[in-house]
């Protein structure tokens, strides 16, 4: 029989870094799902954009999404592991399933999925705690830039900005960008940590044109400025007529390496 493990906790407390070590530990089949716990009044869940999933997928090309079609085959598979990460900012009062919301129960249910261990950052010793932050209220912003190419000391200047708070306290933020040289990081920060991770994606796309892979932003905090972050994030992407030229020669200067 496979696993079912459930995680929860705050923005920002570790639970997608924990989920990649234990998945990349686990040597049998894996899958992941990311659920959104019932809302609460003045904290706004950051959006289920895909970039948790993606990025997972991208270092764990074995890596499945659960879904109808798969969930109970993988419950009865051997050495099977599937992994359900939940964004909860209060610990649950009760034991188990039973402290989630109908929004998680109905979901695993209509999954067939009935987790074996239910952890919370924060409560749990299995748990990493140093990150566990309480939020009284927090907002949330997301955009999508699927399509979209950043040139790249923009994109540097920007998330300086954005981290340092040009557009609101901004406690929580992630992305998957796409650069004009084919390459994808994942930014990350958080508040309680010294600094911000960018972590190239392993796979890569041919720097011709605009990239299909999912590229969006997540952005949690206080007063936060959607339309300054929006307008300065429009100054900071390729136009297809520059994202052109630069890829081209690109191009040029890949080609006596691809002759020699």
């Amino acid at each position: 029989m496979g696993q079912v493990c459930l995680i929860s906790g705050p923005p920002g407390c570790g639970k997608t870094s924990w989920a990649l070590k234990t998945l990349q530990d686990h040597g049998g089949p894996c899958a992941y799902l990311r659920l959104e716990e019932e809302p609460e009044a003045g904290l706004e869940q950051g959006a289920d954009s895909g970039i948790d999933l993606n990025w997972l997928k991208d270092q764990i090309p074995r890596l499945e999404e659960a879904t109808p079609s798969n969930a109970a085959d993988l419950k009865e598979e051997d050495d099977a592991l599937t992994l359900i990460e939940v964004q909860r900012f209060r610990t649950p009062t009760q034991e188990g399933i039973d402290g989630f919301g109908i929004n998680v129960r109905s979901k695993l249910d209509a999954l067939q999925l009935q987790p074996d261990h239910v952890m919370h950052f924060g409560r749990d010793p299995e748990l990493p705690s140093n990150d566990t932050l309480e939020f009284s209220k927090l907002e949330a912003w997301h955009t999508s830039l699927s399509g979209c190419v950043w040139d790249p000391d923009s994109l540097s200047s920007f998330w300086f900005e954005l981290v340092n708070g040009a557009y609101g306290d901004v406690y929580r933020a992630k992305g998957l960008m796409n650069l004009p040289d084919g390459r994808a990081f994942f930014c990350n920060w958080m508040v309680s940590q010294q600094g911000s991770q960018f972590l190239p994606l392993d796979a890569t796309a041919p720097p011709t044109g605009r990239p299909s892979r999912t590229s969006e932003l997540v952005v949690q905090g206080k007063a936060l400025n959607p339309e300054g972050m929006q307008a300065t994030i429009n100054d900071c992407l390729l136009a297809d007529d520059v994202l052109t030229a630069q890829q081209q020669q690109l191009q040029q200067q890949q080609q006596p390496t691809l002759e020699s």
